[in-house]
Protein backbone atom coordinates (compact mmCIF):
# COMPACT_ATOMS: atom_id res chain seq x y z
CA UNK A 1 0.00 0.00 0.00
CA UNK A 2 1.43 3.38 -1.04
CA UNK A 3 2.04 5.84 1.81
CA UNK A 4 -0.17 8.95 1.96
CA UNK A 5 1.87 12.16 1.83
CA UNK A 6 1.10 15.16 4.05
CA UNK A 7 2.62 18.58 4.52
CA UNK A 8 1.41 18.64 8.12
CA UNK A 9 0.18 15.66 10.12
CA UNK A 10 -1.34 16.46 13.51
CA UNK A 11 -1.29 13.46 15.84
CA UNK A 12 -4.02 13.83 18.47
CA UNK A 13 -7.40 15.38 17.75
CA UNK A 14 -8.25 16.73 21.18
CA UNK A 15 -8.95 20.41 21.72
CA UNK A 16 -5.40 21.59 20.93
CA UNK A 17 -4.72 19.26 18.00
CA UNK A 18 -8.09 19.91 16.36
CA UNK A 19 -7.59 23.67 16.73
CA UNK A 20 -4.17 23.49 15.06
CA UNK A 21 -5.55 21.43 12.16
CA UNK A 22 -8.47 23.83 11.73
CA UNK A 23 -6.13 26.82 11.74
CA UNK A 24 -4.16 25.22 8.89
CA UNK A 25 -7.25 24.24 6.87
CA UNK A 26 -7.78 25.59 3.37
CA UNK A 27 -4.24 27.00 3.16
CA UNK A 28 -3.19 25.02 0.11
CA UNK A 29 -1.25 22.53 2.21
CA UNK A 30 -2.25 18.93 2.68
CA UNK A 31 -3.14 18.57 6.35
CA UNK A 32 -4.16 15.42 8.20
CA UNK A 33 -5.52 14.97 11.72
CA UNK A 34 -5.27 11.59 13.45
CA UNK A 35 -7.76 10.94 16.26
CA UNK A 36 -8.96 7.42 16.94
CA UNK A 37 -11.75 8.37 19.35
CA UNK A 38 -13.93 11.10 17.87
CA UNK A 39 -16.47 12.68 20.25
CA UNK A 40 -20.14 11.82 19.88
CA UNK A 41 -22.52 14.47 18.48
CA UNK A 42 -24.06 16.81 21.04
CA UNK A 43 -27.55 16.08 22.35
CA UNK A 44 -29.43 18.33 24.75
CA UNK A 45 -30.21 15.56 27.23
CA UNK A 46 -26.62 14.31 27.50
CA UNK A 47 -25.28 14.44 31.07
CA UNK A 48 -22.56 17.00 31.71
CA UNK A 49 -19.09 15.51 31.40
CA UNK A 50 -16.65 15.49 34.29
CA UNK A 51 -13.84 16.91 32.16
CA UNK A 52 -14.41 20.65 31.88
CA UNK A 53 -12.16 23.63 31.22
CA UNK A 54 -12.21 27.23 32.38
CA UNK A 55 -11.77 29.07 29.08
CA UNK A 56 -10.11 32.47 29.33
CA UNK A 57 -11.19 35.40 27.13
CA UNK A 58 -8.09 34.80 24.98
CA UNK A 59 -9.12 31.17 24.43
CA UNK A 60 -12.66 32.27 23.56
CA UNK A 61 -11.19 34.74 21.05
CA UNK A 62 -9.25 31.91 19.38
CA UNK A 63 -12.37 29.75 19.13
CA UNK A 64 -14.23 32.72 17.64
CA UNK A 65 -11.46 33.17 15.07
CA UNK A 66 -11.72 29.47 14.18
CA UNK A 67 -15.50 29.84 13.74
CA UNK A 68 -16.65 27.42 16.47
CA UNK A 69 -17.41 29.51 19.54
CA UNK A 70 -21.02 30.27 18.66
CA UNK A 71 -21.60 26.54 18.18
CA UNK A 72 -20.22 25.84 21.66
CA UNK A 73 -22.37 28.59 23.17
CA UNK A 74 -25.48 27.21 21.47
CA UNK A 75 -24.82 23.86 23.11
CA UNK A 76 -23.75 24.40 26.72
CA UNK A 77 -21.46 26.80 28.62
CA UNK A 78 -21.43 28.51 32.02
CA UNK A 79 -20.06 32.07 32.12
CA UNK A 80 -18.46 33.51 35.24
CA UNK A 81 -17.62 37.13 35.96
CA UNK A 82 -15.83 36.77 39.30
CA UNK A 83 -13.06 34.63 40.78
CA UNK A 84 -12.46 34.34 44.53
CA UNK A 85 -9.41 32.87 46.32
CA UNK A 86 -8.91 32.46 50.06
CA UNK A 87 -7.52 30.21 52.78
CA UNK A 88 -8.92 31.18 56.18
CA UNK A 89 -12.33 29.73 57.02
CA UNK A 90 -15.02 32.21 55.95
CA UNK A 91 -17.63 30.25 57.89
CA UNK A 92 -16.23 31.44 61.22
CA UNK A 93 -18.02 34.13 63.23
CA UNK A 94 -17.02 37.41 64.82
CA UNK A 95 -13.40 38.57 64.55
CA UNK A 96 -12.28 35.38 62.78
CA UNK A 97 -14.90 35.92 60.08
CA UNK A 98 -13.84 39.55 59.54
CA UNK A 99 -10.19 38.51 59.35
CA UNK A 100 -11.02 35.78 56.84
CA UNK A 101 -12.89 38.30 54.66
CA UNK A 102 -9.92 40.69 54.71
CA UNK A 103 -7.50 37.88 53.76
CA UNK A 104 -9.51 36.81 50.71
CA UNK A 105 -9.01 38.10 47.18
CA UNK A 106 -11.78 38.44 44.60
CA UNK A 107 -11.29 39.45 40.98
CA UNK A 108 -13.94 40.80 38.64
CA UNK A 109 -14.29 40.97 34.87
CA UNK A 110 -15.49 44.56 35.22
CA UNK A 111 -12.00 45.59 36.33
CA UNK A 112 -10.76 44.94 32.78
CA UNK A 113 -13.92 46.15 31.10
CA UNK A 114 -14.90 42.58 30.21
CA UNK A 115 -18.32 41.00 30.43
CA UNK A 116 -16.91 37.69 31.65
CA UNK A 117 -13.69 36.40 33.17
CA UNK A 118 -14.30 33.14 31.34
CA UNK A 119 -16.57 30.21 30.61
CA UNK A 120 -16.70 26.70 32.04
CA UNK A 121 -17.18 24.34 29.09
CA UNK A 122 -17.01 20.57 28.71
CA UNK A 123 -13.84 19.52 26.90
CA UNK A 124 -15.82 17.16 24.70
CA UNK A 125 -18.05 19.95 23.40
CA UNK A 126 -15.09 22.11 22.43
CA UNK A 127 -13.51 19.15 20.66
CA UNK A 128 -16.79 18.23 18.95
CA UNK A 129 -17.34 21.78 17.64
CA UNK A 130 -13.81 21.82 16.20
CA UNK A 131 -14.27 18.41 14.56
CA UNK A 132 -17.60 19.42 13.00
CA UNK A 133 -16.01 22.55 11.58
CA UNK A 134 -13.05 20.51 10.28
CA UNK A 135 -15.45 18.23 8.42
CA UNK A 136 -16.33 21.26 6.28
CA UNK A 137 -12.69 21.82 5.26
CA UNK A 138 -10.07 20.05 3.17
CA UNK A 139 -8.35 18.53 6.23
CA UNK A 140 -8.29 14.71 6.27
CA UNK A 141 -9.69 13.40 9.56
CA UNK A 142 -8.17 9.96 10.14
CA UNK A 143 -10.11 8.01 12.77
CA UNK A 144 -7.49 5.34 13.46
CA UNK A 145 -5.17 4.33 16.27
CA UNK A 146 -1.47 5.12 15.79
CA UNK A 147 0.59 1.92 15.89
CA UNK A 148 4.07 3.42 15.55
CA UNK A 149 5.95 6.61 14.72
CA UNK A 150 9.31 6.68 12.93
CA UNK A 151 10.73 10.19 13.16
CA UNK A 152 12.84 11.50 10.31
CA UNK A 153 13.35 15.24 9.61
CA UNK A 154 10.98 16.23 6.84
CA UNK A 155 9.78 12.68 6.18
CA UNK A 156 8.42 11.08 9.36
CA UNK A 157 6.43 7.86 9.03
CA UNK A 158 3.27 7.15 11.00
CA UNK A 159 1.90 3.63 10.82
CA UNK A 160 -1.75 3.18 11.77
CA UNK A 161 -3.42 0.17 13.37
CA UNK A 162 -5.01 -0.67 10.01
CA UNK A 163 -1.44 -0.92 8.57
CA UNK A 164 -1.83 2.25 6.54
CA UNK A 165 1.34 4.36 6.41
CA UNK A 166 1.42 8.16 6.38
CA UNK A 167 4.40 10.39 5.61
CA UNK A 168 4.65 13.97 6.90
CA UNK A 169 7.01 16.86 6.29
CA UNK A 170 5.93 18.24 9.68
CA UNK A 171 4.60 16.15 12.55
CA UNK A 172 2.66 18.03 15.23
CA UNK A 173 2.56 16.19 18.55
CA UNK A 174 -0.78 16.97 20.20
CA UNK A 175 -1.17 13.49 21.63
CA UNK A 176 -1.01 14.27 25.34
CA UNK A 177 1.35 13.84 28.24
CA UNK A 178 2.43 10.35 27.17
CA UNK A 179 3.06 11.55 23.61
CA UNK A 180 4.15 8.77 21.24
CA UNK A 181 5.42 11.39 18.80
CA UNK A 182 7.55 13.11 21.46
CA UNK A 183 9.08 9.80 22.47
CA UNK A 184 9.78 8.81 18.86
CA UNK A 185 11.60 12.11 18.30
CA UNK A 186 13.55 11.62 21.57
CA UNK A 187 12.51 15.02 22.91
CA UNK A 188 13.31 14.85 26.62
CA UNK A 189 11.04 16.10 29.41
CA UNK A 190 11.41 17.09 33.03
CA UNK A 191 8.58 15.64 35.08
CA UNK A 192 7.43 14.49 38.47
CA UNK A 193 4.24 13.40 40.16
CA UNK A 194 2.74 15.50 42.93
CA UNK A 195 1.84 13.36 45.95
CA UNK A 196 -1.82 14.17 45.39
CA UNK A 197 -4.90 13.30 43.39
CA UNK A 198 -7.73 15.58 42.31
CA UNK A 199 -11.30 14.33 42.57
CA UNK A 200 -13.92 15.93 40.33
CA UNK A 201 -17.55 15.73 41.48
CA UNK A 202 -20.50 16.97 39.43
CA UNK A 203 -23.39 17.97 41.68
CA UNK A 204 -26.85 19.48 41.41
CA UNK A 205 -27.48 22.14 44.02
CA UNK A 206 -30.53 23.88 45.40
CA UNK A 207 -29.28 27.24 44.11
CA UNK A 208 -27.67 28.26 40.82
CA UNK A 209 -23.87 28.44 40.89
CA UNK A 210 -23.41 30.89 38.03
CA UNK A 211 -21.31 34.08 38.06
CA UNK A 212 -18.38 33.01 40.28
CA UNK A 213 -15.69 30.38 40.46
CA UNK A 214 -13.79 30.02 43.71
CA UNK A 215 -10.98 28.17 45.39
CA UNK A 216 -10.14 27.71 49.06
CA UNK A 217 -6.68 26.52 49.99
CA UNK A 218 -6.37 23.97 52.79
CA UNK A 219 -3.27 22.18 54.19
CA UNK A 220 -4.36 18.95 52.47
CA UNK A 221 -5.02 20.67 49.12
CA UNK A 222 -7.42 23.15 47.50
CA UNK A 223 -11.21 22.88 47.36
CA UNK A 224 -12.71 24.51 44.30
CA UNK A 225 -16.05 25.14 42.63
CA UNK A 226 -16.61 25.65 38.91
CA UNK A 227 -20.12 26.76 37.90
CA UNK A 228 -21.97 24.60 35.40
CA UNK A 229 -25.18 25.46 33.53
CA UNK A 230 -28.28 25.79 35.70
CA UNK A 231 -28.21 24.55 39.28
CA UNK A 232 -25.13 22.45 38.75
CA UNK A 233 -21.49 22.72 39.70
CA UNK A 234 -18.19 20.91 39.37
CA UNK A 235 -16.45 20.48 42.72
CA UNK A 236 -12.72 19.77 42.72
CA UNK A 237 -11.20 18.16 45.81
CA UNK A 238 -7.41 17.86 46.09
CA UNK A 239 -5.99 15.49 48.68
CA UNK A 240 -3.66 12.55 49.24
CA UNK A 241 -4.18 9.50 47.00
CA UNK A 242 -5.32 7.49 50.04
CA UNK A 243 -7.96 10.05 51.01
CA UNK A 244 -9.23 10.49 47.44
CA UNK A 245 -9.50 6.73 46.93
CA UNK A 246 -11.50 6.53 50.16
CA UNK A 247 -13.82 9.31 48.98
CA UNK A 248 -14.34 7.58 45.65
CA UNK A 249 -15.61 4.49 47.46
CA UNK A 250 -18.29 6.34 49.46
CA UNK A 251 -21.98 6.15 48.72
CA UNK A 252 -23.60 9.30 47.32
CA UNK A 253 -25.09 10.09 50.73
CA UNK A 254 -21.77 9.68 52.55
CA UNK A 255 -19.90 11.67 49.91
CA UNK A 256 -22.40 14.50 50.21
CA UNK A 257 -21.85 14.51 53.99
CA UNK A 258 -18.08 14.59 53.44
CA UNK A 259 -18.47 17.60 51.13
CA UNK A 260 -20.60 19.41 53.74
CA UNK A 261 -17.90 18.73 56.35
CA UNK A 262 -14.96 19.90 54.23
CA UNK A 263 -16.21 22.49 51.73
CA UNK A 264 -17.35 26.03 52.65
CA UNK A 265 -21.04 26.59 53.28
CA UNK A 266 -21.35 28.72 50.13
CA UNK A 267 -21.75 25.47 48.14
CA UNK A 268 -25.29 25.35 49.53
CA UNK A 269 -27.57 22.34 49.65
CA UNK A 270 -26.55 19.48 47.36
CA UNK A 271 -29.56 17.77 45.82
CA UNK A 272 -27.65 15.01 44.06
CA UNK A 273 -24.20 13.64 43.25
CA UNK A 274 -24.26 13.26 39.46
CA UNK A 275 -20.79 11.89 38.63
CA UNK A 276 -17.33 11.51 40.10
CA UNK A 277 -13.79 10.59 39.03
CA UNK A 278 -10.21 11.21 40.13
CA UNK A 279 -6.84 11.61 38.47
CA UNK A 280 -3.23 11.95 39.72
CA UNK A 281 -1.46 15.30 39.52
CA UNK A 282 1.67 15.53 37.42
CA UNK A 283 4.02 18.23 36.22
CA UNK A 284 5.76 17.84 32.86
CA UNK A 285 7.76 20.18 30.67
CA UNK A 286 9.70 19.37 27.52
CA UNK A 287 13.30 20.54 27.46
CA UNK A 288 12.84 21.44 23.80
CA UNK A 289 9.59 21.92 21.87
CA UNK A 290 10.89 20.92 18.43
CA UNK A 291 13.34 19.19 16.17
CA UNK A 292 13.45 19.63 12.39
CA UNK A 293 10.15 18.26 11.13
CA UNK A 294 8.45 17.77 14.51
CA UNK A 295 6.91 20.13 17.07
CA UNK A 296 5.13 19.73 20.41
CA UNK A 297 1.97 21.51 21.53
CA UNK A 298 -0.40 21.36 24.49
CA UNK A 299 0.00 18.52 26.98
CA UNK A 300 2.66 16.89 24.81
CA UNK A 301 4.86 19.89 25.63
CA UNK A 302 3.70 20.74 29.15
CA UNK A 303 1.38 19.61 31.91
CA UNK A 304 0.70 21.94 34.82
CA UNK A 305 -0.92 21.74 38.22
CA UNK A 306 -4.65 22.25 37.50
CA UNK A 307 -5.31 24.42 40.56
CA UNK A 308 -5.74 27.59 38.47
CA UNK A 309 -7.39 25.91 35.48
CA UNK A 310 -4.72 27.11 33.04
CA UNK A 311 -3.96 23.84 31.23
CA UNK A 312 -6.16 24.23 28.15
CA UNK A 313 -5.58 27.99 28.03
CA UNK A 314 -1.81 27.42 27.77
CA UNK A 315 -2.52 24.87 25.06
CA UNK A 316 -4.61 27.34 23.08
CA UNK A 317 -1.85 29.95 23.45
CA UNK A 318 0.47 27.33 21.91
CA UNK A 319 -2.03 27.01 19.03
CA UNK A 320 -2.01 30.75 18.37
CA UNK A 321 1.78 30.98 18.47
CA UNK A 322 2.37 27.91 16.30
CA UNK A 323 -0.13 29.00 13.66
CA UNK A 324 1.42 32.47 13.56
CA UNK A 325 4.93 31.01 13.18
CA UNK A 326 3.90 28.62 10.40
CA UNK A 327 2.01 31.35 8.53
CA UNK A 328 5.00 33.66 8.84
CA UNK A 329 7.31 30.96 7.49
CA UNK A 330 5.04 30.41 4.49
CA UNK A 331 4.88 34.15 3.80
CA UNK A 332 8.70 34.28 3.77
CA UNK A 333 8.90 31.31 1.42
CA UNK A 334 10.33 28.95 4.06
CA UNK A 335 9.43 25.28 4.18
CA UNK A 336 6.77 24.50 6.76
CA UNK A 337 9.10 22.14 8.63
CA UNK A 338 11.89 24.74 8.72
CA UNK A 339 13.86 25.24 11.90
CA UNK A 340 13.32 29.01 11.74
CA UNK A 341 9.54 28.74 12.11
CA UNK A 342 9.64 26.15 14.87
CA UNK A 343 12.37 27.98 16.80
CA UNK A 344 10.29 31.17 16.80
CA UNK A 345 7.35 29.23 18.21
CA UNK A 346 9.48 27.65 20.94
CA UNK A 347 11.04 30.98 21.88
CA UNK A 348 7.62 32.51 22.44
CA UNK A 349 5.93 29.65 24.25
CA UNK A 350 8.49 27.71 26.26
CA UNK A 351 9.48 30.57 28.58
CA UNK A 352 5.85 31.65 29.04
CA UNK A 353 4.77 28.12 29.88
CA UNK A 354 7.70 27.67 32.26
CA UNK A 355 6.76 30.86 34.09
CA UNK A 356 3.21 29.58 34.57
CA UNK A 357 4.46 26.17 35.73
CA UNK A 358 6.76 27.77 38.29
CA UNK A 359 4.06 30.18 39.48
CA UNK A 360 1.57 27.36 40.03
CA UNK A 361 4.22 25.31 41.82
CA UNK A 362 4.91 28.25 44.11
CA UNK A 363 1.22 28.49 45.01
CA UNK A 364 0.91 24.73 45.44
CA UNK A 365 3.92 24.39 47.73
CA UNK A 366 3.33 27.66 49.57
CA UNK A 367 -0.26 26.78 50.48
CA UNK A 368 0.44 23.12 51.29
CA UNK A 369 2.62 24.02 54.26
CA UNK A 370 1.30 24.10 57.85
CA UNK A 371 4.21 26.24 59.15
CA UNK A 372 2.47 29.11 61.03
CA UNK A 373 4.71 32.03 59.93
CA UNK A 374 4.34 30.92 56.32
CA UNK A 375 0.57 30.67 56.76
CA UNK A 376 0.43 34.24 58.07
CA UNK A 377 2.68 35.45 55.25
CA UNK A 378 0.71 33.85 52.44
CA UNK A 379 -2.57 35.24 53.75
CA UNK A 380 -1.02 38.69 53.89
CA UNK A 381 0.03 38.20 50.26
CA UNK A 382 -3.57 37.33 49.36
CA UNK A 383 -4.80 40.43 51.17
CA UNK A 384 -2.15 42.68 49.58
CA UNK A 385 -2.75 41.16 46.14
CA UNK A 386 -6.40 42.06 46.47
CA UNK A 387 -5.79 45.66 47.50
CA UNK A 388 -3.09 46.88 45.09
CA UNK A 389 -4.80 47.84 41.82
CA UNK A 390 -1.82 47.41 39.41
CA UNK A 391 -1.10 43.97 40.86
CA UNK A 392 -4.76 42.99 40.66
CA UNK A 393 -4.88 44.08 37.03
CA UNK A 394 -1.70 42.12 36.23
CA UNK A 395 -3.14 38.96 37.79
CA UNK A 396 -6.45 39.32 35.94
CA UNK A 397 -4.65 39.88 32.62
CA UNK A 398 -2.51 36.81 33.24
CA UNK A 399 -5.59 34.70 34.00
CA UNK A 400 -7.47 36.09 30.99
CA UNK A 401 -4.65 35.19 28.60
CA UNK A 402 -4.17 38.76 27.36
Amino acid sequence: MMAQQYDVLVVGGGMVGAAIALGLANTGQRVGLIEHQLPKPFEVDQPIDLRVSALSPASVALLEELGVWQTVLSWRAAPYARMRVWELDEDETGLKARLAQQMATEFSAAELGLEQLGYIVENRLIQRALIERLQQTDVDIIAEQVASVDYSPGASLVELANQQTLVARLLVAADGGNSMVRQAAALAVHQWDYAQKAMVINVTTAQAQQDITWQQFTPSGPHALLPLPGNRASLVWYDSPTRIDQLLSLSDTDLRDAIYASFPKRVGEILSIDARAAFPLRRLHALSYFKPGVVLAGDAAHQVNPLAGQGVNLGFQDVQALLASLRSAKAMGLRIESTEALAAYEKERRSANLLMIQTLDLFYRGFSNRFLPLKVGRNLILAIGGSITPLRTKIIKLASGF
